[in-house]
């Protein structure tokens, strides 16, 4: 059996803090420590001084809109809806005819406030079929000729000027990705797994389901996924009532990405009091309390994880409503074994983090979110006011309080970038919310995999899975005992390693999934 020595190495490792070298045999780590190696190798690798780490996961991602968007029109650094019309003019020269995608548009960064309409998408395309998702995917835009593909204007949530949410949303949607033929859809995947892997990430959750993408798309990237040297994919499908499609696909969930409301930018997330910037609306909430119960029961009795999009404190009172009702049925070990996940949860009080960390829930959180709209100037505070706003994703807290963490970008929502998601932890906008940058990597690491069920991989020791980044970075010195990550992992390791400087993030020269490597900046 082959076996490769790396040598020359600076190694975030828990039981080795001295080691500077490791041998990887058939996808695991068999040793670590000093040279000379006591086994057999048939080939090395001379890391050059470099640092090495466990692999980054990203928990929330969905893999072919990422791909879209990074392959495609990309709006999220349009300064103006102007800006915006001139980007759709230029894609509409290019495309000649054929249907526009776009993302990441925000208005309230602009001076005009608004979003495009369905006229001015119009003008600017010549009269092609035109789909804008708002940076949130929760809302978008659509030209004349979508809108009467998809026939949007018949459901709820269609306003009359091309701006549609919540039903009117997901058909506009689901008419655009159409268009796409089945090459496209591979080769965005295929994209968005190429840079995840030139970041340091070995592993992706893709979050599928019917209202974001279809089981064709999601059965492409498991085909891809299944290929040698490529990044993990761990697949959810976040479909009320449809635990056999899971079953049949061997996903790790039943949810993730099952909606229970929406998102705050596009005043669709359910709020227990209105929006301070729409006094009129609370959000909307798109289940009881008892269709979740129903869901969760049904899931735990064929062996799959469940897991549910909640923003609103609302959707959030619901949820845990709904796993209180399934523990009364199934007994609270069983609910806690699930490893049950809520995802985004950001408007969460002290009274609901205990009740998820007394059910065990999972919270996949985006720290990015609150870097790019928290703060008391920011578009949180806008919709909410700065008071609530300020209570925002409490990151410090969940681990304080027992409540596991894993980080993620939400991509195409945020790009795929495991640093910067470190970095927005440790730099929350909320004092006492952050995390220490040592909880930050374990939430960006270990806590991906513990999230999908797997205790082994994310750390770099003597019988785990080779799953590891190698970067262009020596660590810093590490700072005294980390009590804020106490509360959900007892690696005392994080106590003697330090990590790269947060404001110079480094580059990754090689990822390795499981002892084949992915990534290659050299290569």
């Amino acid at each position: 059996m082959s076996a490769t020595l790396y040598r020359n190495a600076r190694i975030l490792a828990p039981s080795a803090a001295a080691a500077t070298a490791f041998v990887v045999q058939d996808g695991f780590l068999v040793w670590l420590g000093s040279e000379p190696a006591p086994i057999s190798v048939t080939a090395t690798v001379d890391l050059g001084g470099a640092l090495v780490t466990p692999a980054f996961v990203d928990a929330h991602v969905h893999t072919t809109a990422t791909g879209l968007a990074l392959s495609g029109l990309d709006l999220s650094a349009a300064q103006s809806l102007a800006q915006v019309l001139d980007l759709v003019a230029d894609a509409a020269r290019r495309r000649r005819g054929a249907m526009i995608l776009g993302s990441g548009w925000d208005e309230t960064r602009w001076p005009e406030g608004r979003p495009p309409t369905a006229a001015e998408l119009d003008r600017a395309s010549w009269g092609s079929g035109v789909y804008l998702a708002r940076v949130d995917v929760h809302s978008a835009v659509i030209s004349s000729p979508l809108l009467a593909i998809s026939r949007a204007a018949s459901f709820e949530g269609y306003s009359g000027d091309g701006l549609v949410r919540l039903a009117a949303h997901h058909a506009a949607r689901e008419a655009a990705l159409r268009s796409l033929r089945p090459a496209d859809v591979a080769a965005a995947q295929r994209t968005a797994l190429a840079r995840a892997a030139e970041l340091g990430i070995g592993a992706v959750h893709e979050m599928s389901g019917p209202e974001v993408a279809s089981i064709a798309d999601l059965e492409s990237l498991l085909s891809i996924a299944a290929e040698p040297n490529q990044v993990e994919v761990t697949g959810y499908w976040g479909a009320l009532g449809d635990i056999e499609t899971s079953l049949r696909l061997g996903l790790q969930g039943a949810g993730g990405d099952l909606f229970c409301d929406g998102a705050l930018g596009s005043h669709t997330a359910a709020l227990r009091t209105a929006y301070a910037d729409a006094p009129a609306s609370s959000g909307s909430l798109r289940y009881a309390a008892e269709e979740l119960a129903a869901h969760v029961i049904a899931a735990v009795e064929a062996g799959l994880q469940t897991g549910f999009h909640v923003i609103g404190d609302a959707a959030l009172d619901v949820v845990l409503d709904g796993f209180e009702r399934a523990e009364a049925s199934l007994g609270l070990a069983r609910i806690v074994a699930g490893r049950h996940r809520l995802e985004h949860v950001e408007l969460a009080d002290d009274a609901s983090i205990a009740r998820m960390a007394r059910l065990g829930l999972v919270a996949s959180v985006q720290p990015v979110f609150d870097a790019l709209w928290g703060g008391p100037a920011g578009m949180y505070a806008d919709r909410l006011g700065v008071g609530r706003a300020a209570a925002m994703n409490p990151l410090a807290v969940f681990a304080e309080q027992g409540v596991p963490l894993c980080l993620s970008s939400d991509a195409p929502v945020t790009p795929l970038d495991p640093w910067g998601g470190v970095r927005a932890a440790v730099r929350h906008q909320h004092d006492g919310f952050g995390l220490s940058p040592r909880a930050a990597f374990a939430a960006a690491t270990r806590g991906g995999w513990r999230a999908a069920g797997d205790d082994a991989s994310g750390v770099l020791a003597v019988g785990a899975p080779a799953t590891f980044a190698v970067w262009d970075a020596v660590s810093v010195p590490a700072a005294g005992p980390d009590e804020r990550i106490s509360a959900w992992s007892t690696d005392p390791w994080w106590a003697q390693t330090g990590l790269p400087d947060l404001d110079e993030p480094p580059r990754c020269l090689r990822t390795v999934v499981r002892g084949r490597t992915v990534y290659d900046a050299g290569s």
